[in-house]
């Protein structure tokens, strides 16, 4: 049995006025797992993912994400961690618009410093897993929503990431390309072996996923067991 790759103990977030946003979370993700984590507007999830991709610093608990504490890494190991272990998709898409599809994509390999030759042959290879080497050369605004997506999805696997943290990626879409863009991302965790963790509160799109965690006010609501 393989260590998980994510493993979340007791995660609490409080911010200012005692707003408690996470209440004691705890779980664990498996190398080549698509969980999806679902909830109402407010029950923590966005929290929960900023907290797993080190964007945020949480009042208690412990994050552990390919044998690095997260919750105890200092800022510059922790622009390292977001740079070469994890990548992230957003609701909405975050493309630069002056560049076209293939540049978005190669820009975090840019900051990685990676050789040229090898770039241009990445971003053609990421840009034809996600259906879209016919497109390299246009602009975002040039895209439907979907195709956006999916160009993010693109950047995000870019420096060849064990974790993809996706917030609401869907949020955007209409159903059926919603479903695509899911269907897409399950794919992605087969072909390329990453985990990923989905904040959805789309049904339609659970069924998709491995397993479900579902957030209420800050909590789970079946709570996963803690390891002895």
């Amino acid at each position: 049995m393989s260590e998980p790759l994510v493993s979340v103990r007791d995660l609490r977030k409080v911010y200012p006025r005692d707003v408690v946003a996470l209440r004691g979370v705890s779980f664990s993700a498996n190398p080549g797992e698509l969980i999806a984590i679902r909830g109402r507007s407010g029950s923590g999830k966005t929290t929960l993912l900023n907290l797993v991709g080190g964007l945020d610093r949480p009042a208690a608990g412990s994050v552990t994400v390919d044998g690095k504490a997260v919750t105890e890494l200092p800022e510059q190991a922790l622009l390292e961690l977001r740079r070469d272990v994890v990548g992230f998709v957003f609701q909405s898409f975050g493309l630069i618009p002056v560049l076209t599809a293939a540049e978005n994509v190669g820009v975090p390999m840019r900051l990685a410093r990676m050789a040229a030759d090898e770039r241009e042959k990445r971003v053609e290879l990421l840009l034809a897993l996600v259906g879209l080497e016919q497109h390299a050369n246009q602009r975002p605004y040039e895209l439907s929503g979907g195709q956006q997506q999916r160009v993010a999805i693109a950047r995000a696997l870019a420096n060849r990431p064990k974790l993809l943290i996706a917030d609401e990626p869907t949020g955007q879409l209409d159903s059926q390309t919603a479903r695509q863009i899911m269907q897409l991302i399950r794919a992605v965790v087969r072909s390329e072996n990453v985990t990923a963790l989905v904040a959805t509160h789309d049904p339609s799109l659970i069924s998709l996923a491995d397993r479900v965690l579902e957030l209420k006010d800050g909590a789970f609501l079946t709570p996963e067991p803690t390891p002895a």
